[in-house]
């Protein structure tokens, strides 16, 4: 497995899945991203975390805008992840992790970089 990608399974595409998580999952923020997460029974036992981006159309009305952001948020994840999943398979957990971009301006990469750096962090504290 290599330790620097993002494949297909480890994205969270499952609707029932994301519906479950948005009702019944927990939030916290980390500016500028609302986190919500949920342990969960994943179908792939391979990766111990599923992720998913959102970026909303009233802060970006263009779609070139919220994929730049969904973008970054997907790279920064994808170069830091390794510790979490560590963390993770090491209890033999899983979850499923979705982040919403909150903010009104697309923030340069250094900045999105270290946010998910603290969003990995206070998961693992959490899980």
């Amino acid at each position: 497995m290599k330790t620097y990608s993002f494949t297909k399974e480890e994205r969270l595409k499952s609707r029932k899945l994301i519906e479950t998580l948005f009702r019944d999952g927990k939030a916290f923020s980390v500016f500028p991203y609302r986190v919500i997460y949920m342990p969960v029974e994943l179908p792939t036992q391979k990766y111990p975390v599923q992720v998913g981006f959102s970026a909303g159309s009233r802060h970006f009305p263009r779609a070139v805008d919220r994929n730049r952001v969904k973008r970054l948020g997907r790279e920064a994840w994808r170069l830091q992840k390794q510790p979490l999943h560590d963390h993770l398979r090491q209890q033999s957990r899983q979850i499923a992790v979705f982040l919403i971009y909150t903010d009104k301006k697309i923030a340069p990469f250094t900045t999105l970089h270290r946010k998910i750096s603290v969003i990995l962090e206070r998961l693992k504290e959490l899980t």
